[in-house]
């Protein structure tokens, strides 16, 4: 094991990788919960979207691909199903669903599926690399932020904090300043009467105040403490009947909703742009990951080596995109908490296949994740929210040519409700600002080719596609 994961070379023992990959998973485990709580809500009967086989694919997912992370890559970065595109995978289905072409669960995956062959291709071909390139880390950051708000705008939605009304007429004719209704904004505060509403109250504050005692899974023991003090609180907050028959302590593999496609849904309803937009969004989230966690782990101090690893855990992850929806889940990808292993003393794959293990050996708690109300995840999804808006503090707001893209790309992706939006309007206005300012002789940025080939594809879109396609 020594030499298979050159623990010595890398200043480590199997002690350490185990209990690192054993604080990864403590950090991440709270997404067995929340994803199947995500995504269950936007299924469709007996043919998918259903609980326990969403979880059964979390579980395995995790377990499966972070394994393959370290065995093929010693590289101590963990996967799982992402947090923001699985809430991208939800939105898809729900605003769809009152229109002439709806998405379902199973075409959803089938673009999941696209997305992941796209990834490797581009993995493959070195285009990713290109990219990152091509596109200002300023919109990098925005694209990060805007994720994490539209993760927020979920949480509050899911936990009842935040309802939405019935949009007011902009016309001054039909509605005189004096109407009520001319005054109505499109969100209100839920009802704090509700008990759902007071639960994920109680869980906001109970993951903040363990965050600030900067306790070790602050948000896994969150989601655990909201469930107890649920459960107390009674039948009202917490449904505290388990039924091994819907959720087994054994796994019952054979209801793992596996290769769960629609492929002709997917070419009748023209699902091009939400493809291009899980393999975009990946494209930048996965890249900061690796490189973030590399250099932590002190893997990059050799660039050309760091790079080469960099590179396959790239190409681990693009397969994990495809291999996750055949399970029958939303986009896996590198997550970000696998910083807190490397913190711990991880340094090699050995990090990886601890965690792995811990996420396979997750598949016998199916009953305990089920108990946990959508209140307490809610509350998770509007804290992992705060985490991820940090970035904003990476952009330079003085400089409007990143500055303006960047707000829009931020404000875009919650109020529109839509990832691609936001991405879409950021990329355009980038290109035409830092056009712009170059003809005049002001610019700063030089446009990079490949932006010149996404803002023509983004207008294609809006003019073929629509808004919403």
């Amino acid at each position: 094991m020594e030499r298979f994961f050159k623990l010595k070379e890398l200043g480590t023992n199997v002690r350490t990788e185990i209990m690192a990959g054993l604080t990864t998973f403590m950090t991440m485990a709270y997404i067995l919960a929340v994803n199947p709580n995500v995504l269950s809500a936007f299924g469709s009967g007996a043919t998918g979207g259903q609980w326990y086989p969403i979880f059964l694919a979390t579980a395995l997912a995790a377990g499966i691909f972070t394994i393959a992370m370290g065995i093929f890559v010693n590289f101590p970065v963990a996967l799982a199903p992402g947090m923001g595109l699985n809430a991208y995978f939800a939105s898809v289905i729900l605003s769809s669903a009152a229109s002439d072409k709806p998405v379902t669960f199973e075409m959803a995956l089938t673009a999941v599926f696209i997305s992941g062959i796209i990834f490797i291709i581009l993995t493959l071909t070195q285009v990713r690399q290109m990219l990152l390139t091509a596109v200002p880390d300023g919109l990098k950051h925005a694209i990060t932020v805007g994720i994490g708000l539209f993760i927020t705008i979920i949480g509050l939605k899911n936990s009842g904090l935040l309802t939405v009304g019935v949009e007011a007429s902009n016309n001054i004719e039909a509605h005189k300043f004096t109407d009520v209704a001319f005054f109505e904004t499109v969100f209100h505060m839920g009802s704090l009467e509700s008990p759902g509403v007071q639960l994920a109250l109680i869980g906001i504050l109970l993951i903040s105040v363990l965050m600030v005692l900067k306790v070790r899974g602050a948000i896994l023991f969150g989601i655990l403490g909201t469930t107890v003090i649920g459960i107390i609180l009674g039948s009202d907050y917490v449904p505290t009947t388990i039924n091994t028959d819907v959720t087994p302590w054994v796994p019952h593999l054979n209801e793992l909703q596996f290769a769960n496609f629609d492929w002709d849904g997917v070419f009748q309803t023209g699902l091009i742009s939400i493809v291009a937009t899980f393999t975009f969004v990946e494209l930048f989230d996965t890249f900061g990951t690796l490189v973030g966690t590399a250099n932590r782990a002190g893997l990059m101090k050799n660039p050309e080596e760091g790079k080469k690893r960099v590179g396959k855990a790239m190409l681990v992850d693009a397969v994990a995109v495809s291999g996750g929806a055949l399970l029958g889940t939303s986009t896996t990808t590198a997550y970000v908490e696998s910083a807190a292993g490397v913190a711990e003393g991880g340094r090699t794959g050995l990090t990886a296949v601890s965690t792995g293990v811990f996420f396979l050996l997750a598949l016998f708690l199916a009953p305990i994740v089920n108990l946990i109300p959508g209140s307490a995840t809610a509350a998770a999804l509007i804290i992992v929210g705060l985490l991820m808006i940090q970035s904003i503090k990476e952009i330079d707001f003085q400089e409007y040519t990143i500055a303006i893209p960047a707000f829009l790309t931020i404000v875009f992706m919650p109020f529109t409700y839509n990832i691609a939006n936001g991405i879409s309007f950021g990329i355009l206005s980038y290109v035409v600002l830092a056009t712009v300012s170059n003809v005049l002789g002001k610019g700063k940025h030089k446009v990079h080719w490949l932006m010149w080939v996404l803002a023509i594809l983004i207008v294609a879109r809006y003019a073929f596609i629509g808004s919403q396609g």
